[in-house]
C-alpha cells in the first residue's frame, strides 16, 4: 500500500469535511467549481495530494483588489513538462483552475510563485501572467548564470522577485554567493527575493539576512511550528527581524505548514496576529494554492479565506495586507477611482 505523501497523482481524494471547528464555519456545504480544480495523471510515482476540489464559499468579503500573494500553478504536463530533476509530482493544476477559485473566493489579484517542480524553465508562469490582463505577477526561479537580457525578458513578463528554496525536502540550503551575485543584479530592477525557509534556517541565516540589500520576503510565517509556541527561538527573530529590518517581509499564509496539521488550523493564528502586531506594512496573505506537500489535513481555500480574517478584526488592516501591501511590492495598477 502506497502511504499519502507517496499516492500517485491519479487518485482523486475527497478531501470535504464537515465538522466544525473553532471560530470558522465548516459546516457550510461546498459547491464544486465550474471548472474542475485539478486534472489528474496516470503515472504513479512519488507525488503529492490534489487541492480539495469543493472549496465553500467564505463567510467574509474580501476587499476589492484583494490579491492571493502566493499561489502556483502546475502544468498541465503536455504543455509545460515538468523538470527531469524535480523533487515531487504535482497533479496538474492549471491556471484556468487558478482562475475560477479566485472567482469564488473574490479574488481580483494574484502573485504566481514559480514552483521547483517547473525547475528554472519560467515559461508556465509567464503565461499565466500574460493570460491575466494585468491582474497576475510572478516570482521566478533562475539559473546561477542566469544572462542580464533574461532577467529583462522576465521583467517584461510580469516577474518581480526571485525564490530560493531552503527548505530540505526541495533541495536544501542554496549557494550563498549565487543568492548575493542575483541580489546584486536584480536590484536596478526594483525586484525582491523570495526565501523559502524551515524554521532552523531563521537563525541559521541571521548573516546572510544582515547582508541582503533588496527586499526579501520569508514565505509561510517562516514554517515555525506551532506546537512550539510563540516563544520559540526562529519566531522571537522573525519578529526582531521584522521589528528592525525595514526590507524584511513576511508572508501571513501556509497556516497547515505552521499548524500541527488539522483543519482550519486555528494553532496558527496567534502567529499571524504576532506578526500583524509588529509590522503590518509589510505583510502578504496568499492561499498557497495547490498546496503542493501536504501530508495532513488539506486546505479549503474557503476556509483559508475566513481563517484571515481571525487574523485581525481591523478591516483596515485587512485591506492594508491584502490590497496596499502587493501593490507596492508588485507594481499593480491603482484600482479605478484611485489614479
Amino acid at each position: 500500500m502506497l502511504c499519502k505523501k507517496c499516492i500517485g497523482a491519479s487518485q482523486v481524494l475527497p478531501l470535504y469535511r464537515s465538522d466544525t471547528l473553532g471560530t470558522i464555519d465548516t459546516s457550510r456545504q461546498p459547491e464544486t467549481l465550474p471548472t474542475p480544480i485539478f486534472t489528474t495523471r496516470t503515472t504513479i510515482m512519488k507525488s503529492c495530494l490534489p487541492p480539495d476540489p469543493n472549496p465553500v464559499k467564505p463567510a467574509h468579503s474580501l476587499p476589492p483588489g484583494a490579491c492571493d500573494a502566493h499561489c502556483h500553478v502546475f502544468g498541465p504536463a503536455a504543455l509545460f513538462p515538468y523538470a527531469p530533476d524535480r523533487s515531487y509530482t504535482p497533479p496538474d493544476a492549471p491556471v484556468e483552475a487558478l482562475r475560477a477559485l479566485h472567482e469564488r473566493l473574490g479574488i481580483s489579484r494574484a502573485v504566481i510563485v514559480h514552483a521547483s517542480c517547473h525547475g528554472t524553465d519560467n515559461t508556465v508562469t509567464l503565461a499565466a501572467i500574460k493570460s491575466s490582463k494585468g491582474a497576475y505577477r510572478g516570482v521566478a526561479n533562475v539559473r546561477p548564470d542566469v544572462t542580464d537580457n533574461e532577467l529583462a525578458d522576465l521583467h517584461a513578463g510580469g516577474i518581480r522577485g526571485i525564490r530560493f528554496n531552503f527548505v530540505k525536502h526541495l533541495g536544501g540550503v542554496p549557494d550563498v554567493s549565487v543568492i548575493e551575485n542575483l541580489v546584486e543584479r536584480i536590484a536596478p530592477l526594483g525586484w525582491h527575493i523570495v526565501l523559502h525557509f524551515d524554521a532552523e534556517n531563521i537563525p541559521e541565516q541571521q548573516d546572510l539576512l544582515r547582508r541582503i540589500t533588496v527586499p526579501f520576503v520569508i514565505d509561510h510565517m517562516g514554517r515555525v511550528r506551532a506546537e512550539q509556541g510563540l516563544e520559540q527561538r526562529p519566531f522571537q527573530l522573525l519578529l526582531q527581524l521584522m521589528r528592525d529590518n525595514p526590507l524584511a517581509w513576511v508572508k501571513i499564509c501556509g497556516a497547515e505548514r505552521v499548524s500541527a496539521g488539522k483543519r482550519p488550523f486555528l494553532d496558527a493564528v496567534p502567529f499571524a496576529q504576532a506578526l500583524i502586531a509588529t509590522a503590518p506594512e509589510r505583510l502578504l496573505w496568499g492561499t498557497d494554492w495547490p498546496h503542493p506537500n501536504i501530508t495532513k489535513d488539506m486546505p479549503n481555500d474557503g476556509e483559508l479565506v475566513d481563517l484571515f480574517h481571525a487574523f485581525t478584526d481591523d478591516d483596515s488592516i485587512r485591506r492594508q495586507i491584502l490590497v496596499d501591501n502587493p501593490a507596492r511590492l508588485y507594481g499593480f495598477e491603482p484600482l479605478d477611482g484611485q489614479r
